[in-house]
C-alpha cells in the first residue's frame, strides 16, 4: 500500500452525529456508575492484559459511557451484561486489528475455534483462554434472561459465528496485504463491526420477545442492513486516523480511495454523502414496515427505537473516546479539522 505512504496533513470531517440524529435519538442510562462498578470487578479478574494496558484499555475507551448511551432504557443488571459484552468484544476485536495476531488469520482461527466451544459445549468447564472464558460468562448471563428468540433460536450464536469469520477474513485480507472492492467491503464490515450480535443484545438488553417471522421481513432485513452502516460508516470515518496511522488500511476510507482513485478528503466526502443517503434509505424502510399484529408490533417498536437509540450512541461514542480522537478537541464537531497522527501514535 505504498500509495497510502504520503497523506494530507489534516482533514475535514462533518457532524456525523448530527447526519444519523436526523432519524436516532440520544439518551444515557441512569446506572453508568453501577454497571461499570461491577463490570470492571468481573473485567479485572480476567487475565488479558498486563495491568498497564488494562488500565489503557478500560480508561481510553470510555466503554461505560459508551454502554449508557447506547443502552438506555436497560436496567443496573442487563446493563452491567452489555458492558461486559463491551470488554469481551473490544479486547478480542483489538487482539485480530491490532495485537498479535492482526496479520495471521489461522491463529485467530484458532482462538475462534476455542470459543466456539462455549456454546457447542455449554457445560463443559470454563476455558481458561481468556477471551473464550469470557464469552463463557456473557453468555452464562445472557442465558438467564433471554428470550427465546434472542439466544433459543440462535439468533446470538449466529452472529457470533458471522462476526468470527469475518474477523479471519479481515485478517487474511491484511495478511496478504489484499483491498477489497467497496461493496465487498461494506458488507465484510457488517459482519466485523458485529451489527446482528448488537441486534441480539438489543433484544436481550429489553427482555424483548419478537418471532423469528420479524426478522425474516424483507423490510425489516433491509433496516437492520441500514443501521448496522449507520454505525459502521461512521466508525470507518473516526477511526481512520488511528488505523492509518496504526498501518492499517482495511477500512472504508481507503477502499473508496483506492477504486475510486481519488484523495483522503474527497474520499471522507464520498462516504459522508453515503452516510446522508443511507440515512434516507432508513426512512424510507421504516415507512414501509408490515403490520405482524397489535401485540408483535408494539414489541417490533421497542426494540426498533432501541437500536435507533443504539446507533445514536455509538455514534457520538466515537468522538467522546480518546480511542479515535486523542488530543483532537471535539466540542465543534461541525467541519471538525483532524490533524493526521504520525505513524506509530498510538
Amino acid at each position: 500500500m505504498q500509495r497510502y505512504e504520503s497523506l494530507p496533513r489534516q482533514f475535514y470531517l462533518q457532524d456525523l452525529a448530527a447526519i444519523t440524529g436526523r432519524v436516532c435519538e440520544l439518551r444515557v442510562n441512569p446506572h453508568q456508575a453501577e454497571a461499570d462498578r461491577a463490570a470492571r470487578s468481573w473485567f479485572n479478574q480476567i487475565s488479558v492484559y498486563d495491568d498497564r494496558k488494562k488500565s489503557k484499555f478500560l480508561n481510553y475507551g470510555k466503554f461505560d459511557l459508551f454502554a449508557a448511551l447506547s443502552f438506555p432504557d436497560a436496567d443496573c443488571m442487563h446493563l452491567e451484561t452489555c458492558l461486559m459484552f463491551f470488554f469481551w468484544a473490544f479486547s478480542t476485536d483489538d487482539l485480530s486489528d491490532e495485537g498479535d495476531l492482526q496479520s495471521k488469520p489461522d491463529e485467530v482461527q484458532a482462538g475462534h475455534n476455542i470459543s466456539v466451544s462455549v456454546y457447542t459445549n455449554p457445560d463443559g468447564p470454563r476455558p481458561q483462554y481468556p477471551y473464550a472464558a469470557m464469552l463463557y460468562d456473557l453468555l452464562t448471563r445472557f442465558r438467564g434472561t433471554s428470550t427465546i428468540g434472542a439466544y433459543r433460536r440462535f439468533r446470538f450464536i449466529k452472529a457470533f459465528e458471522e462476526w468470527s469469520d469475518s474477523q479471519v477474513a479481515q485478517s487474511r485480507n491484511r495478511s496478504q496485504d489484499r483491498m477489497p472492492s467497496v461493496d465487498e467491503f461494506i458488507l465484510m464490515r457488517r459482519a466485523t463491526i458485529g451489527g446482528a450480535l448488537v441486534e441480539a443484545m438489543v433484544e436481550y438488553s429489553l427482555d424483548l420477545d419478537l418471532p423469528d417471522v420479524v426478522f425474516e421481513n424483507p423490510i425489516i432485513k433491509a433496516m437492520s442492513d441500514a443501521t448496522t452502516d449507520l454505525m459502521t460508516w461512521p466508525n470507518d470515518l473516526c477511526s481512520f486516523n488511528k488505523e492509518q496511522a496504526d498501518g492499517d488500511y482495511q477500512n472504508l476510507v481507503f477502499c473508496i480511495m483506492h477504486e475510486r482513485d481519488v484523495g483522503l478528503q474527497e474520499a471522507i466526502n464520498i462516504l459522508t454523502d453515503m452516510l446522508n443517503q443511507r440515512v434516507d434509505d432508513y426512512l424510507k424502510f421504516k415507512s414501509e414496515l408490515p403490520s405482524f399484529g397489535a401485540d408483535v408490533d408494539a414489541e417490533l417498536a421497542r426494540y426498533l427505537h432501541a437500536l435507533e437509540n443504539f446507533t445514536q450512541g455509538t455514534v457520538l461514542w466515537y468522538y467522546l473516546s480518546p480511542r479515535y480522537f486523542r488530543g483532537v478537541d471535539v466540542t465543534n464537531r461541525e467541519n471538525l479539522v483532524v490533524p493526521l497522527f504520525e505513524r506509530g501514535a498510538f
